[in-house]
């Protein structure tokens, strides 16, 4: 067996304790000073590890205005320019349903070409979705109830 090995089978903690009790009760008119040198040196070390609190300004932040509209825009153009984003958004999630339905249908051929039952999946999971809303609008009917009598009861 290694050294190591034995010097940790030989540490307990209960021992360790019955150790310094025994030494603490040994009459030994030095033990007060020799505690107070302990623990001044442990504060010493541990204060030599505390930061310097140095308190200072914090700089002023450099800001940079970025404008993306004429600052003088009216309302019409104000509107307009909106109604351009929305169907420029409109035509970004009508491509990103188009492409998640590409997918799906590459995967309902894939599940067909190894002889999954693709339409009894697409079944089972539309009843789960239907089950998770309605148990969410259950919930959002429960909490707005609570709230409703909360409002009540503090009338």
């Amino acid at each position: 067996m290694s050294i190591f090995r034995t010097f940790l089978q030989n540490l307990s903690p209960k021992r360790a304790v019955s150790d310094f009790a025994g030494q603490w009760r040994r009459p030994n008119p030095y033990r007060w000073h020799i505690l107070g040198v302990a623990g001044a040196a442990t504060f010493a070390i541990f204060y030599t590890f505390l930061p310097e609190d140095q308190p200072m300004e914090p700089e002023r932040p450099e800001v940079d205005y970025i404008e993306f509209f004429e600052p003088g825009r009216t309302d019409e153009q104000i509107m307009a320019s909106n109604i351009e984003n929305q169907k420029r958004q409109d035509e970004l999630r009508a491509e990103a349903e188009e492409r998640v339905e590409l997918r799906k249908s590459l995967y309902r051929e894939l599940g067909r070409a190894t002889g999954l039952d693709v339409d009894e999946m697409e079944r089972e999971l539309a009843a789960e979705e239907a089950a998770e809303k309605a148990a969410k609008q259950q919930r959002l009917d429960a909490r707005r109830r609570d709230a409703e009598r909360a409002l009540l009861d503090g009338q």
